[in-house]
């Protein structure tokens, strides 16, 4: 009987080729065009996720703080932290709700009125004016029929004002829909609140490449501080005029004080053109308004208001902003409203408001691509008001050394 040795079986090992250059283009390509097909038909949802993503981000410090300070632990601080939030939501929506309907209700109803006296002060001053001249061309203001454009004006608006009762189930129905997406947001967030901490570190490993672990750490700093500084900013910012404008259009008798306010906290979110359209519908509705304080003439009113107003934009331009939001977007305001008709065109009223620091952060990943591809330094300027990375620390301490082994192996003279 013969000793034969047992067969062993040892893996085997496939090498995978590698890809060429068209496979890897239409590979590109292809998850490109699914991407896009995918946020086209996923938009809503997609919306959702943003702002899900923007709470936990905005909510992500006051967690921090509980974790830190009491005994609590992360999870437990994240619950508190959203409790708190959906009482002063619902606290807010019941509080303002009633008294913002009726005056949002009361300005509605007096729009027709307002674009009378609108059409009937045109009217006036076209009376007194001459006709206007432009080389062989004239243009006599008196030959402008106001009353076809008055009936157009409210002919648009009555339908919208007519419909009480289908009013009413569009609001119902749009409530509901809105607490189901609220609810839907607000766990979506709760699960990334729960991953912020794990999340530069997942994308510090992604980036093992030697030199690029210390270049991703400072991007993140970077996008940080943009995104805090103008989220945070602007909600605090939102509140402050909020109550500066509903405040003071009260104490000057200013109707639908409330609303107004409202509206100019809201528009806040919108840079630069948001506070212009709250000015301008403050102004308007005290143009038009029957009584104004001491029986002043309505344009002498509306003069008033339009000084509130722009006092109110210098105190948040000079003095709020640089405090709360500071400079760490960058940006000229002509791009900023690029961005924002460039947003508002491609998502709505999200891409509006979520435009300057989209910009900013594309604006500080072009700087550094532009930079490393022109073999520079990829930050221009050293970093400021940060702690230094583990890898950055390495560096340093690998670099104060070099110095010092180059003394050691010169020869003696």
């Amino acid at each position: 009987m013969t000793n034969e040795p047992e067969p062993t079986t040892e893996p085997v090992l496939h090498e995978s080729p590698n890809w060429s250059r068209s496979t890897k283009i239409i590979v590109t390509v292809g998850t490109l065009l699914l991407v896009l097909w995918l946020t086209y038909r996923f938009q809503s949802l997609i919306s959702q996720i943003v702002i899900a993503a923007i709470l936990a981000y905005i909510l992500n410090p006051l967690i921090v703080q509980i974790d830190k300070r009491t005994r609590f632990k992360r999870s437990t601080g994240i619950l508190i932290a959203y409790l708190l939030l959906a009482i002063v939501v619902i606290g807010g929506f019941v509080a303002l709700g009633f008294a913002a309907y009726e005056q949002i209700s009361s300005l509605i109803d007096q729009t027709p009125t307002f674009i009378a006296n609108l059409t009937q002060l045109f009217e006036e001053f076209t009376a007194r004016t001459d006709p206007f001249r432009f080389g062989p061309f004239s243009l006599d203001p008196t030959l402008i029929n106001i009353s076809v454009i008055q009936e157009q004006l409210i002919g648009y608006i009555e339908p919208a004002l007519t419909q009480g009762g289908q009013l009413v189930t569009n609001v119902a129905t749009a409530t509901i829909a809105t607490l189901g997406n609220l609810f839907f947001i607000f766990v979506i967030s709760i699960y990334l609140a729960i991953e912020i901490p794990m999340l530069g570190q997942h994308l510090a490993r992604m980036a093992q490449m030697p030199g690029y672990r210390s270049d991703v750490e400072r991007l993140l700093r970077e996008f940080g501080r943009i995104w805090s500084a103008y989220l945070r900013g602007q909600v605090i910012l939102g509140l402050v005029i909020f109550f500066v404008v509903w405040i003071g259009l009260a104490i000057l008798g200013v109707q639908n004080s409330l609303a107004l306010g409202l509206l100019s906290g809201l528009l806040e979110f919108i840079p630069v053109l948001g506070p212009i359209i709250g000015a301008g519908a403050a102004i308007i509705v005290a143009l038009f308004q029957p009584e104004t304080l001491w029986q002043m003439a309505n344009w002498q009113y509306a003069g008033v208001v339009l000084i509130y107003m722009l006092l109110v934009q210098q105190l948040e331009n000079n003095f709020l902003v640089p405090r709360i939001v500071g400079e760490s977007l960058d940006l000229h305001p002509l791009i900023v409203i690029i961005g924002v008709f460039m947003g508002s065109s491609l998502a709505g009223i999200l891409g509006a408001i979520l435009a300057a620091p989209v910009v900013a952060t594309l604006k500080l990943l072009s700087i550094y691509a532009w930079r490393k591809m022109f073999d520079q330094p990829p930050f221009p300027h050293p970093e400021r008001g940060a702690e230094e990375s583990p890898s950055a620390k390495l560096i340093k301490k690998g670099q104060a050394l070099l110095p010092k082994r180059k003394a050691e192996s010169k020869p003696e003279k």
